[in-house]
Formats: C-alpha cells, structure tokens, sequence
C-alpha cells in the first residue's frame, strides 16, 4: 500500500493527523484486508478511501495449498499485467515464514532454476515488495496466525535492485508500520559483492543467506554465470569486510545435484572455500536437496547428502539438511516461474 497516497488522501478530506496512524495500524498490523473493515473509522471515510485507493498493488489470481498445509503459494497479477508468485512456509507448528520476490522474474540465469529462464522483466517497487508481506499476513489473520519471518528468496536478485528492497526493508522495520525486527528478516543472493557490503552497512541486524552452491570457480562458473564477474575470491573478501561490520551469521545455501556437486571432492573445496573466510563460528551450511524443474539435473539421494553432511561436519564446518516444503505446488526453491 502506498502511504504516501493515503497520507495525501487524508489531507484532501481534511482528516486529523491520527487518522493515518489509525489506518496504518488495522493494515499492516492487524492484517485488515479492506479499508470497510476499519471499525475505528468512519463509514463515509471507509467507502471514500476504498474509492480512491486499493490497499495491495496487485490481485491474487491463484493460490494452491500443499496437502500437509505446511505451505501455499499465490499468483499475483501486477497492474501492468505481469505475474509473480510468493510462498508462505511452516517450519514448524506456529511458525510461518513469507517467501518474497523482489522482481518480475532474474537476470541472474543460474541453470537449475526455473525462476533464471524466465529472465529479467522488470524491478518491483517498494511497495510490491512488502505488499506481499501484506497478503500472507491478510491470510494468515482469518486462521488465527501471524506472520513470524520474511525471507527475500522468491524471484529476483535482490542487489540488483538495492533501491526498492532497501526502502522496503525500512518499511518492514519501522515501528510505526510493520514493525518487524530485523534480525526475523533475511536477504539471500547469488553473490553481489558490494550488495553484502551495502547490507552490512545499512541493516547489519538483517540476516544474510548466499546461493553458494559450489566451492570451487570453474563448476559455479558454468552454472552460475554470476561468478564470472564476481568469483568466490570475490565472495570471500566480501564477507570477511560483511563480519568486520557485523557479527549476524551468515548461511551459506548448497543445492545437492546428484553427480555434478556432492562428491567428496566437491565437499573439500567446499571446506576450503568456507574456512578460507574465517569465522567459523558465524558461518552455517544449508544442504538443499534439489527441486525439480524443466532441467536436466537431479537431486542427490537422501543418502548421498546425508554424506555429504556427515564429512563436512568431521571437517567442523556448521551444516544442517534444510527441510524442503513447497515441492508439491512448484513453491519450493528455485521453482517459481510464475505460473
């Protein structure tokens, strides 16, 4: 919702100042869908603001449902017509955490995500962005439950479009708006260098999760086309001056590709990329097993990475098997493709 529009809107009917922090309040804290269902306003003012002004940016065309209920996935029709999607996970009982895309499909191209084909369309704004925090909080409010984490690993990279995720972020920690704390937000990327930099300086509180994938340059380098320009000597040095400035950990994402990145040789340059970096103790390695796409790659078995996992942590590296949810409606990792 743009609240410059709103604040704007007010002014023109000459309401009071606290009229705003009324409105703010029932949308973005108490998950309000529609301005009618704002009890502390006036009937007139309720149908005026729902004439001039929508409350999200988009609407929902679908929204499909995993059969555990442990994940939902929403379509969204922008008002320029594209389409993105966003997913709402839980973890566990009680805990939801909301999926975000930050553009209309990724430039970055990585080979084993269905997001990476769709290419670039466009930047959303600020106020899509956080929309989307919106609609899952909306959601969640008729069961009962609140929003608990925000995770920007939807569609997009979000360095390559600083300006609208950094004023999102502030709107999703403003104690007058959303009110989050920082650190139940986490930002993930394919490996911008100075965008770790920027995060460090501007939201050190924020949590940071690099798309890693592969310990060695020649194998990122053929599926990630990212590490040709920033390379993992890149990386390295980028989160040793990302610790100078803060002490958050950081997790180091590892999609499991059955024969191209779960050998025990994989897993040693893994391990020496990793300590390379220092700082062991705030470093963290999710293993991923592969979502399938319209791809060529598969995912390593149940045993191969329960391996895998096993020799990194003879190596004392920090490791953990992330739990996949969304597989079932193409709302898990690196399976959105708008559609």
């Amino acid at each position: 919702m743009n609240i410059e529009k709103l604040e704007e809107i007010l002014k023109k009917y000459n309401q009071p100042k606290f009229r705003l922090e009324q409105v703010k309040k029932a949308i973005f804290q108490e998950g309000v869908a529609n301005f009618s269902e704002i009890s502390t306003l006036s009937k007139d003012l309720r149908e005026t603001l729902g004439k001039e002004m929508s409350v999200l940016y988009f609407e929902a065309q679908k929204v499909l449902v995993a059969k555990d209920g442990q994940s939902r996935k929403a379509l969204l029709q922008l008002a320029d017509g594209n389409l993105m999607e966003t997913v709402l996970i839980s973890p566990k009982p009680g805990i939801w955490s909301a999926c975000i895309s930050c553009q209309v499909g990724c430039a970055i191209g990585c080979k084993f995500c269905a997001t990476g084909k769709l290419g670039l369309k466009r930047n959303l704004t600020a106020e899509e962005i956080t929309d989307q925090v919106l609609f899952w909080t909306q959601q969640l409010k008729s069961a009962g439950e609140k929003l608990s984490t925000i995770v920007y690993m939807g569609m997009g990279e979000p360095f390559l479009n600083w300006a609208a995720v950094s004023e999102s972020l502030r709107i999703l920690i403003d104690e007058k708006i959303f009110n989050f704390s920082a650190r139940s937000i986490s930002v993930s990327t394919s490996g911008i260098p100075e965008g770790i930099e920027k995060l460090a300086e501007e939201f050190p509180q924020v949590n940071l999760a690099l798309s890693l994938h592969f310990g060695d340059d020649a194998k990122r380098s053929g599926h990630m086309s990212i590490n040709q320009k920033n390379n993992l000597d890149a990386l390295r040095v980028a989160l040793q001056k990302y610790f100078a400035k803060t002490t958050r950990k950081v997790f180091l994402e590892y999609v499991m590709l059955a024969g191209v990145n779960d050998s025990d040789a994989d897993a040693d340059k893994l391990i020496q990329f990793v300590k390379s970096i220092g700082k062991l103790q705030l470093l963290h390695v999710n293993l991923i097993r592969y979502n399938a796409t319209d791809s060529q790659f598969k995912s390593s078995s149940r045993e191969r990475t329960s391996a895998f996992r096993d020799y990194l942590e003879k190596n004392r590296i920090e490791v953990t098997i992330r739990k996949s949810l969304g597989e079932e409606i193409q709302g898990a990792c690196g399976q959105l493709a708008a559609h």
